[in-house]
């Protein structure tokens, strides 16, 4: 074809046999485009069918294709003419199944001289979709290599509390940018957070394949960010991050303490919110007990919607266990799945384990689990399991909450914003460890065991009376501070 072919558009399946040819295609065009561009534009990324006369180019998704067309229509059409004879002409196809098994970044809508650096060693997950997912195929990610499929929001079983959450990932999905910007998911380790924005992930692929979606972990978009300050490419690391229309970023609690960071995603927030492109975040705790965030980035979280996701309780667990035990290969007992249930409480990763060693055993005998089975093939996960908190626990996590340090607690002062976090802390060492009086008190300053006894009884009164407590410039109930307390204490 000549230098004013058009392509034409299709969705098309793959051929039953490669012709030998197609590699020859493959081999020459790289030898005209070189090697750095044919790796960015076609290694991995095409198939190639050869029908008569015609060379038959698949591509991921249009955007691609009409990429391709503009900056190598004519190396193409040489190469066609070369392999197939001075007739032939080369046609680009869609096939969407290619998105599929080759996740594309989208290339800067204008030049690809803006592509984003690829992703440093250790980078966990960027999605970036192009293409709807063929109805037989499940939605994948890949990472280092490998790829894995993303959580659906249909599986998310929700406890009371995180059906709220749940609405609110549905509605984001189903109309991103038009409310709940930013939607803020907090929970500690195993409540579903991921779950949550990778179902938002794969629900927009399914519904609105023509957006640019872009799913990473906080500490890749520092990754990212670094690598653009040390090759001088801010302005391509912004376009790209600021040109998304939905940005889905998991844990970033990662940028407390992190200045830099903070300030650069506070304004890749704000130019996506401004513009109506949905961002939706997760952090292990709420926004104003990051306290070693900004007050800017803090208030713009503050800003959308904050959705807490807490830890499940039995009749939960349950309804987990059983809905991920049918998807295992074996044979489990109600009164096996009940035990995991029971026994297995801190998070959906502990009952993803059990399970996993129930599984397991099952592929080694074939004989059906039991509860019996269970109780001895998981007696030493479950001893694994157990958390053992220590005052120096307590002691780390009501200073990180209350921006205090250790000899604050320990300190003589009588001021009510050193005093309370003191008596909340022996009333805590006294609910989770087993430490007598008297060790409480010489832990904490070097009191004498009727001072823990006064701290454990007035905290008892907050609680039933519901009073509230100053916390970076915020009220917040006693039974608000100790259940953010107590996920941390028992999340490890």
């Amino acid at each position: 074809m000549q230098p004013g072919m058009t392509p034409r558009e299709m969705v098309c399946s793959a051929p039953d046999h490669e012709d030998p040819r197609c590699e020859t295609v493959l081999t020459e065009l790289k030898s005209r485009v070189g090697a750095r561009p044919f790796a960015l534009w076609f290694e991995g990324k095409v198939r190639l069918e050869i029908a008569g006369e015609q060379l038959l180019i698949a591509v991921g998704s249009p955007f691609l294709l009409n990429c391709i067309n503009k900056q190598f229509r004519r190396e193409l059409a040489e190469v066609a003419q070369l392999v197939l004879g001075n007739s032939a002409t080369p046609t680009l196809t869609v096939d969407a199944t290619l998105a599929l098994t080759v996740p594309m970044e989208r290339e800067n809508r204008t030049t690809a001289a803006l592509r984003l650096p690829a992703a440093p060693s250790g980078d966990l997950t960027r999605l970036e979709l192009d293409a709807p997912p063929a109805p037989s195929r499940p939605a994948v990610v890949t990472s280092g290599g490998r790829q894995r499929r993303l959580a659906d929001l249909s599986d998310f079983i929700p406890t009371p509390l995180a059906e709220f959450a749940l609405t609110a990932s549905r509605h984001v999905a189903a109309a991103p940018g038009t409310q709940f910007n930013p939607l803020f998911l907090y929970g500690s380790v195993g409540t579903g957070k991921t779950h949550l924005l990778e179902g938002i992930c794969r629900q927009l692929r399914r519904t609105h394949p023509q957006l640019q979606v872009t799913l990473l972990t906080a500490e890749a978009f520092a990754n990212y960010f670094t690598q653009a300050l040390t090759e001088r490419t801010l302005p391509s690391f912004r376009h790209k991050f600021r040109g998304v229309d939905v940005l889905l970023v998991d844990d970033v609690d990662f940028f407390e303490s992190k200045r830099v960071f903070q300030e650069e995603f506070l304004h890749t927030l704000c130019d996506l919110a401004d513009h109506g492109r949905q961002v939706v975040v997760t952090a292990d705790r709420h926004p104003r007990l990051l306290t070693k965030l900004g007050d800017d980035l803090v208030s713009r979280f503050q800003s959308g919607l904050i959705c807490r996701l807490e830890t499940p309780d039995l009749d939960t667990r349950r309804q987990i266990v059983i809905r991920k035990a049918q998807r295992l290969e074996g044979e489990f007992a109600p009164e096996a799945l009940q035990f995991v249930a029971e026994r297995f409480t801190g998070s959906v990763r502990e009952l993803e384990g059990a399970l996993n060693c129930l599984q397991t055993f099952y592929g080694m005998t074939q004989k059906r689990i039991t509860a019996a089975t269970a109780r001895q093939v998981l007696a030493d996960l479950e001893r694994d399991c157990l958390r053992v908190v220590r005052l120096a626990d307590i002691e780390r996590v009501v200073c990180q909450v209350f921006g205090l340090k250790p000899k604050d607690l320990k300190s003589d002062s009588r001021v009510r914003t050193l005093a309370q976090p003191r008596m909340l802390a022996m009333f805590l060492a006294r609910k989770h460890t087993q430490s007598a009086y008297s060790e409480i008190g010489q832990h904490f300053g070097g009191r004498n065991h009727s001072t823990v006894m006064s701290a454990e009884r007035k905290v008892q009164k907050w609680l039933e009376d519901n009073v509230t407590v100053r916390v970076a410039s915020q009220s917040w109930t006693f039974q608000e501070i100790v259940a953010n307390l107590e996920q941390q204490l028992l999340a490890g």
